[in-house]
């Protein structure tokens, strides 16, 4: 199967543990592939969409109790409680293998053992790496093929003398008591079990490129980071590239396929990736990204021609669907998708759709896509090297806080920036709605150590490089008195990232201010756009009564982390808050 012993005597002790009917080596074929869609419209795991309207599309329903990340039931598994840090379920590393082995003894009885070699990140790049993740869901194995590079050439760089991660997955019986979703970093080894869903069963996703590779990233000297990468190029054809980081429901999809507003003729942008970035630095200094996904898993529900036609273009051959609802006709549909509610729909539990059983599609629905089928996908996604990083965007979701933009000050402030990031729940299923959460550089879900250490990591990269990217933050959700978004967002967001552009040029003003440089009204091309100058002035307005209230939670929030939080952070937070009072005295 291999002539790898390492990889070979893994094989054998998983088998000997699940003790499956049959074990298959993924080559990743073609023919391999169609085999195992057949097998599975013959079982009832896929469902045939309507060919004409979706050619070679497929609707996946996962039992309604598993239908997203589990995070109570995820755990980084470590020698030392405090290598995971507070902002992980931690357990024991001895611990965790005999909690989750028990479970997997046995479990691919009457199954297929299925070992899928997998190469994060383009082919012959020195940045990508290797995973093999055995499972029993031909399921994961029809998404891997879409998300990640697999079969044989995966397997050659491991042949080769390469390292790589294990995974071991298995959907068990799919048993809420009985799911975990493990990481043992220091083994370089993920194991899952009771979840058939996502990132907790395709884990060369959250699970190895985040999670994994955030401890690998460390270790090497690199950054693992929840990141889309887009080029953004000017009318003379020069493309500057950005990399961006949101919590969830915060744009971060749309932005990374946005399309410019008619205002900016000669302007394009190009995706090169939409969730994750690996960045190494080049020999130049510069900080260089590859996208280690080779697809898109994207939410369905909201998505539209609307906000992000280059999606809606992506989508709608090739795909997998997973939990949306269905039309009469046999074609995907979600609530937000374009066009008038059809009369007949198929929910995503295969009902007859009734509104008293909530939406058609569930809010956590998705879709699985080749990247390449993206309009705006770049040429250079897939250059070895990656691309070089002009700038860095955090952003989150806050109604009065956080103006439309920001710069950081230097890097030390950009570190303390993105580590201060924070949004306002949206809805009372994932807490009361306003509730501000943290979420550090959006990692919070997925940082795999200690988020001290992982800003420490970070902060390090001033002594290694005078070229490092330029550290900006983002909030398009500021509202007005009655409740309002002052700012039309979507395409238009292509007016603060010119803005950022001309300032990695040194081409634009800011004026200074204690959370960082803002520009004014003056500098941003509003051309087109219907804001008068209150509303502008308010959207890059800084009220400092509110920034000290929200500096003191900014400040008990980092003092949960104890004396392993880095004094540069320290250093930031006394800075801001005397700044902030010296301007509330000098005004």
């Amino acid at each position: 199967m291999t002539n790898n012993p390492e990889l070979a005597a893994w094989i054998d002790a998983v088998a000997a543990a699940t003790t499956p009917d049959k074990i298959h080596l993924v080559d990743g074929s073609d023919a391999e592939h169609d085999k195992l869609i057949e097998e599975m419209l013959a079982d009832g795991t896929l469902e045939k969409l309507n060919e004409k309207t979706h050619p070679n599309c497929f609707l996946h329903r996962s039992d309604p109790s598993d239908v997203a990340r589990v995070e109570h039931l995820t755990f980084v598994c470590t020698e030392s409680e405090e290598d995971a840090g507070p902002n992980n379920n931690w357990m024991a590393t001895d611990e965790g293998h005999a909690k989750i082995d028990a479970l997997f003894a046995g479990c691919m009885t009457g199954r297929t053992m299925y070992v899928i070699p997998y190469l994060m990140g383009p082919y012959g790049s020195p940045f990508s790496r290797a995973g093999v993740e055995i499972t029993d869901s031909p399921y994961v194995v029809a998404n891997m093929r879409i998300m990640a590079r697999i079969g044989r050439r995966a397997l050659d760089h491991i042949e080769a003398g390469n390292s790589f991660v294990r995974g071991l997955h298995s959907v068990g019986d799919l048993d809420p008591e009985r799911r975990f979703i493990m990481h043992f970093p220091e083994e370089l080894m993920i194991k899952s079990f009771g979840s058939g869903y996502g990132g907790n069963a395709l884990l060369g996703k959250k699970c190895h490129a985040l999670r994994i590779a955030s401890w690998q990233a460390r270790t090497e000297g690199w950054l693992a980071e929840h990141m889309l990468i887009l080029g953004i190029e000017d009318p003379s054809g020069k493309t500057t590239y950005v990399a961006a980081a949101f919590p969830s429901a915060c744009g971060k999809t749309n932005l990374a396929m946005l399309v410019p507003p008619a205002e900016f003729k000669g302007w394009k942008v190009w995706t090169v990736g939409d969730d994750i970035a690996w960045l190494h630095l080049g020999e130049d200094g510069r900080l260089w990204a590859i996208n280690p996904e080779a697809g898109f898993f994207g939410v369905a529900p909201g998505t539209s021609l609307t906000t992000n036609p280059n999606c809606m273009k992506t989508l709608g051959r090739n795909a997998i669907y997973t939990n949306v609802g269905v039309t009469a006709d046999g074609a995907p549909w979600w609530e937000g998708i374009d066009g008038p509610k059809p009369s007949e729909l198929i929910d995503w539990q295969g009902r007859p759709h009734d509104a008293a059983n909530g939406p058609a599609a569930h809010p956590n629905s998705r879709f699985t896509v080749s990247a390449s089928q993206c309009p705006s996908y770049s040429d250079q996604a897939n250059v070895p090297q990656g691309v070089p990083i002009s700038a860095f965007i955090f952003g989150g979701r806050r109604s009065a806080v956080a103006p439309l933009v920001f710069e950081a000050l230097d890097w030390d402030h950009g570190v303390f920036a993105a580590a201060a990031v924070a949004s306002e729940t949206t809805a009372a299923a994932t807490g009361q709605v306003g509730q501000v959460r943290r979420d550090p550089m959006a990692m919070k879900p997925f940082c795999g150590y200690n988020f001290a250490d992982y800003w420490a990591h970070w902060l390090s990269f001033k002594e290694r490089s005078d070229k490092l990217p330029k550290v900006f933050h983002v909030n398009w959700f500021r509202k007005d008195a009655d409740g309002n978004f002052m700012w039309p967002g979507f395409g238009d967001n292509m007016r603060v990232l010119k803005w950022i552009i001309e300032r990695c040029e040194g081409s634009s003003d800011a004026v200074k201010t204690p959370i960082g440089l803002i520009p004014q009204g003056k500098d941003l091309d509003l051309s087109g756009l219907d804001l008068n100058e209150a509303t502008v002035a308010a959207l890059l307005a800084i009220d400092p009564k509110i920034w000290r209230t929200e500096m003191e939670a900014i400040e008990e929030y980092f003092g949960s982390f104890g004396d392993r939080l880095p004094g540069a952070i320290v250093e930031q937070i006394e800075r801001i808050k005397r700044e902030i009072i010296e301007s509330q005295k000098a005004a």
